[in-house]
């Protein structure tokens, strides 16, 4: 599958731990093209995975977002960001700039997720039920992502799908 995105836009990957956002972001994007919501955690606290560095993490992910949406620089998003609200300032910010979003989903089955859960070796504690929530909030409220202002929405449904993903910048 081909994604077609502007060259001056902000990219938000959606979808549950575990599904290869944060890979998929590096194979297509420059490092400094990424804006992680793990590695601002890991700024704030010296630790990705200290979930009470969250609110901190995601006041310093907005502010580099700021800078680089000011500077119509290609920005992506690299969060679980599978509920409205994750996105609704995301987009509110977008539009503050007159930039693009686009949505990558990757929509991968709850099996996949959890074997991969399984073998991580970053240290997450958290069980197979983390995982359904958050596929069940995907599954939830991906039907209403083109209402809520992405210009684009991709969904890749398989590992397959994520790996033969071919990105073009337009």
């Amino acid at each position: 599958m081909q994604l077609t995105v502007p060259s001056f836009c902000m990219i938000l990957l959606v979808g549950p731990s575990g599904a290869g956002k944060s890979t998929f972001a590096r194979r297509h994007f420059r490092p400094t093209e990424v804006v992680s919501s793990d590695h601002c955690r890991a700024l704030v606290s010296d630790d990705e995975n200290d979930q009470s560095a969250t609110g901190d993490a995601f006041e310093l992910l907005n502010l580099i977002l700021t800078r680089r949406l000011q500077r119509r620089r290609l920005t992506v998003v690299d969060a679980t960001n599978v509920q409205p609200e994750a996105r609704q300032s995301l987009l509110e910010l977008a539009g503050q700039h007159r930039c693009p979003a686009v949505a990558i989903v990757f929509d991968l089955p709850e099996a996949v997720l959890n074997e991969r859960r399984k073998i991580r070796t970053d240290n997450r504690a958290f069980g197979d039920h983390v995982l359904h929530r958050q596929r069940k909030d995907l599954w939830l409220w991906m039907q209403y992502l083109e209402f809520e202002g992405f210009k684009r929405v991709y969904r890749l449904r398989s590992v397959e799908a994520v790996d033969a993903a071919e990105l073009v910048r337009s």
